[in-house]
């Protein structure tokens, strides 16, 4: 039986795109060689490359407005300390919203001096804080749109008087924005873009070159810049399968249209959890993620139960965070419909049953 696969991460793939990417491991476009025994400098993956990097620039529409894609490995965890070398002089803010910006926070801090402008960690991350001043002397801001543990997400950003950092490891390509807002943009690719293994990172170049610090060369962005993501062996395998699903995306209709699909997918579950008894959200209404839904039981009783009736009905990768327990859904671009009305159905018939 085919899962209905909502883990957080790594998680699902369009079907399409892990086809293509396992007959490449066995024969990549018909050179007679695996995708993973190739050489990294062939023309074969240097095209491969060109386009995974272009295409991020299109579909988040910053091509020519002097913009740099970049993929780059370490994870988004590394980008914590790498955004902190190559931007941070003086002093910068953060908005902490959940796990992963107090880990920026942590890193960042070692270098120099960083200011919380706001944070929600008193709610347990429950909610995006809102109304703070950014101050106009800070070397950057930083952000994380989207919390995969607290199913919370960033609906607006704010008006930025210098640059503009933004995570959006877990949305990045699911909706609607107006990228050139960022300075840089940074995302694990294990969400919406392909598996672990490569971070996007998208840079506007005029912020760089700005410290005084010694950048270790695999830490500076000029230098990946300098030679297009191949300044050390890449993951070709994770940068191939990055590529496949934006292009993908991009035959699918682009932003626009995953964005339409994500928000139907988020509308039935939200109704679910909101006129289901037995259940009850996490985070705050008017900062629901769109990409993770954060729920519990209200009856912990019933655990043994629902999570029977889970497992009969194919259903995977729902366990909560330790964080908050219960239960949460990711429901990332390559989730099904059908998938979320499946995990509706074993909810709504949880309640026949109670």
């Amino acid at each position: 039986m085919k899962k209905h696969n909502f883990s957080p991460g790594p998680c699902i793939l369009p079907n399409e795109v892990m086809l293509k990417a396992s007959e490449a491991v066995l024969d990549f476009n018909n050179s007679g060689l695996s995708l993973i025994e190739m050489s990294h400098r062939s023309k074969e993956f240097v095209d491969v490359m060109e386009k995974a990097r272009s295409l991020a620039l299109e579909l988040l529409n910053l091509e020519g407005k002097g913009y740099k894609a970049l993929f780059l490995q370490g994870g988004a965890s590394t980008q914590f300390i790498m955004v902190a070398l190559n931007l941070l002089e003086k002093r910068a803010g953060y908005l902490n919203t959940g796990t992963w910006s107090s880990k920026a926070i942590k890193e960042a801090k070692i270098y120099d001096d960083i200011y919380e402008v706001a944070s929600s960690e008193s709610a347990n991350f429950n909610y995006i804080p809102k109304g703070y001043d950014i101050p106009s002397d800070y070397d950057y801001f930083h952000c994380t749109s989207n919390n995969t543990i607290f199913g919370t997400q960033m609906k607006k950003f704010p008006e930025c008087p210098i640059p503009m950092v933004c995570d959006m490891s877990s949305d990045i390509f699911s909706r609607q924005l107006d990228f050139s807002k960022f300075d840089l943009i940074y995302a694990g690719a294990q969400k919406n873009m392909g598996p672990a293994g490569t971070t996007l990172v998208i840079v506007k170049e005029d912020i760089l070159g700005k410290v005084s610090r010694k950048i270790p060369s695999m830490m500076d962005y000029k230098i990946h810049i300098s030679k297009g993501s191949m300044f050390n062996t890449p993951p070709v395998f994770a940068v191939y399968t990055s590529m496949l699903t934006l292009e993908w995306l991009k035959n699918l209709g682009g932003i626009p249209v995953i964005e339409e699909i994500n928000d139907k997918k988020a509308r039935i579950m939200y109704s679910e959890i909101d006129i289901n008894p037995l259940f009850k959200g996490y985070a705050v209404k008017e900062d629901r993620s769109m990409m993770n839904a954060t729920f519990n039981l209200v009856n912990d009783n019933l655990k043994e139960t629902f999570d029977t009736m889970l497992k009969e009905a194919g259903i995977n990768g729902l366990n909560g965070h330790r964080s908050v327990g219960g239960y949460r859904a990711s429901m990332y671009n390559a989730l099904p419909i059908d998938s979320v009305k499946m995990l509706v159905e074993v909810m709504s018939e949880l309640e026949s049953k109670a």
